[in-house]
């Protein structure tokens, strides 16, 4: 059934779109079943979980932190990640740049947006957006792009305005400082259920798990 469910998703997905299996509370045998059918980008959100699974997977596996990321978490997650998704405050990218230092490494990272629409969210607004973008102090890092989610409604349009205020937000950020174009260049919306929208609205990557292995495991 997963190697279904991905050829299916690969054959509706544009080309230049890739695809990021969730594979956050499911078990290694079930990631193997997707990297035996030809995924190799998964997505993790528990640091925890992130490191148990990496050294069970086979190496060319590229692995995304898309969870919310706690400081103290780090050396559980930025060894494997090639690219943390959730970055959603001055602090944390403060303290991945230190991690980055003392390991002589660079991090990719996407910055997280907050749309307001939920208060639970975490992320920047979105002038903070720009204004990080505007003044980059952290050698470490590099800024790749946007992560977003729309809100957690049925209501089509509502999604659809949120991925096109993201999109909007994403070629400001590219326009106004076009001496980052050439890095910053991910944008990171949609999953299971609205990834159509977000292709529409300019999604680079889209973050699908339940239409790849169905209804979580809690493993």
């Amino acid at each position: 059934m997963i190697r279904k469910n991905l050829i299916r998703l690969t054959s509706e997905l544009p080309s230049d779109v890739e695809l990021v299996a969730v594979s956050k509370f499911h078990p290694v045998e079930r990631l193997m079943e997707a990297y035996r059918a030809g995924q190799r980008v998964f997505g993790e959100s528990r640091p925890q979980e992130l490191a148990a699974k990496v050294p069970q997977m086979p190496a060319d596996v590229r692995w995304h932190f898309i969870g919310h990321l706690q400081t103290n978490k780090l050396k559980q997650v930025l060894p494997y990640a090639s690219l943390v998704q959730s970055v959603d405050s001055v602090r944390l990218l403060e303290a991945i740049d230190r991690w980055g230092s003392v390991n002589g490494r660079v991090i990719d990272v996407l910055l997280e947006l907050h749309l307001g629409a939920e208060d639970t969210k975490q992320g920047f607004p979105e002038e903070e957006v720009m204004a990080v973008v505007e003044a980059p102090r952290w050698p470490h890092v590099r800024l790749r792009g946007l992560m977003g989610m729309a809100t957690n409604t049925e209501d089509a349009a509502v999604v659809e305005a949120d991925f096109a205020r993201i999109e909007t937000l994403f070629h400001r950020v590219r326009r106004t400082f076009p001496e980052c174009a050439g890095t910053f260049t991910e944008l990171s919306i949609g999953m299971s259920g609205d990834w159509p929208l977000a292709v529409r609205h300019g999604a680079t990557m889209v973050r699908i798990g339940t239409e790849i292995f169905g209804p979580r495991e809690y493993f």
